[in-house]
């Protein structure tokens, strides 16, 4: 087998799996992109099977320590392994992350169930090339129960998400569609805590829903009875119906896209609840509040990812600033704060330290109550800090301060 020798400094020999173009002392055999490589050390001995590519950064990804090929059996028994984890986690059977890429072995395969309907994206070369492979083993029935009787596991429908930019890092183009059984005749229906969302598995974000906030709507909302409640950046609206559920005196929820607008008046409607929508850029309105003189009991802040990569690190850090300061200057003397972060580069240190500056330049005092952490069916690797991307953290406001 073709495979790299690794420099001695490489972070693979220390916990991580991937392996940097940098990190590369020689190659051997001529591997070609997409295929599984052998990894060893500089005194030849095997680390691990992984996949290649010498278009991307990343040019090899571990996804064994033994020698190991990518075939049905392997698929089989990884997708076997990751809901296994979900089942012990109790985490709901029917709307859940199912595989979180190197979280579970499988380097760049994301695997969401909605339902009867399970949602693919392959962001790695070598898996994107095994595609069939990884849907007949989805097919397999391993992992995935139909919620109808009427459903054979021959008929599960694996729809394709690979719109995601991160693809092209690997040479990928983009695109979306059905791979295999029928494509939803519209949107789908999920529940979360008694709210019913009609999800477009198709178009909708990511790969259809934040799956990863789906515990904390109902945290947050914990809080909002007889409070004023501003969630920005509110998507399809998940926290503002959860708040007024809750009893919030008044919900506006600020969204800039018009088709989540859409689907967010839709959804609240459904689920016979008021809410006012304002299709506004989030940073404009929140300008525009400010000098009306608003006042909130309770924001929500889940703005999507303020960078992709290292290097956009500080215009995240100053957009993450004026967010919140703004945000303070709006709270009531003893508001609520629930923000968010899925920037990975965005550390949870720099985060708190930025919510800290945004905090002196208001002349606000806050008390934390509470962290937010990433959800168990996206797991995280302590050696592999890339598959942590999520954090948060709720605060009170100090009246008299």
């Amino acid at each position: 087998m073709a495979g790299l020798v690794v420099k001695p400094r490489a972070r693979i020999l220390h916990g991580h799996d991937w392996v940097f173009s940098s990190e590369v002392l020689k190659i051997f055999g001529d591997p070609g992109d997409g295929e599984v490589i052998s990894l060893k050390d500089g005194r030849d001995k095997l680390i691990g099977s992984a996949i290649y590519n010498s278009k991307s950064q990343i040019v090899a990804r571990r996804f064994s320590r033994q020698r190991q090929d990518l075939d049905l059996d392997f698929f089989k028994r990884r997708i076997a392994q990751a809901s296994e984890y979900r089942d012990r986690r109790q985490i709901n059977p029917t709307l859940r992350r199912i595989v979180w890429s190197e979280s579970d072995g499988l380097p760049g395969i994301i695997l969401d169930r909605y339902g009867d309907y399970l949602v693919l994206q392959t962001l790695t070369l070598a898996m994107d090339l095994r595609k069939e492979l990884i849907v007949d083993a989805i097919k397999s029935g391993i992992g995935f129960q139909p919620m109808s009787q009427a459903l054979e596991a021959h008929a599960t429908t694996v729809i394709e998400r690979n719109d995601s930019i991160v693809r092209k890092a690997e040479g990928l183009e983009l695109r979306t569609g059905v791979l295999n059984g029928e494509a939803p005749s519209g949107t789908v229906t999920v529940e979360i805590d008694g709210l019913k969302f009609d999800v477009d598995l198709l178009h909708g974000q990511k790969t259809g829903f934040y799956l990863d906030q789906a515990a904390n709507y109902r945290i947050v909302a914990g809080f909002a009875s007889r409070r004023r409640v501003l969630d920005c950046f509110a998507n399809q609206g998940a926290f503002a119906m959860a708040c007024a559920r809750a009893s919030a005196i008044d919900v506006a929820a600020v969204e800039e896209n018009s088709d989540n607008v859409r689907a967010g008046k839709a959804n609240a409607e459904r689920n016979g609840l008021k809410l006012r929508w304002i299709e506004q850029d989030v940073f404009s309105f929140l300008r525009g509040a400010e000098k009306a003189g608003a006042e909130y009991d309770l924001i929500v802040l889940d703005p999507p990812s303020f960078t992709k990569t290292k290097s956009g690190l500080s215009d995240a850090l100053r957009g993450y600033r004026e967010l919140h300061l703004r945000a303070f200057k709006l709270l009531s003397k003893d508001g609520m704060l629930a923000t968010f972060s899925c920037s990975h580069h965005v550390s949870e240190n720099a985060l708190e330290n930025t919510i800290t500056d945004a905090l002196v330049d208001a002349r606000r005092s806050a008390r934390r109550l509470r962290r937010f952490e990433q959800a168990l069916d996206h797991p995280v690797l302590p050696t592999i800090p890339e598959t942590e991307y999520f954090k948060g953290v709720l605060l009170e406001m100090m009246p008299g301060r």
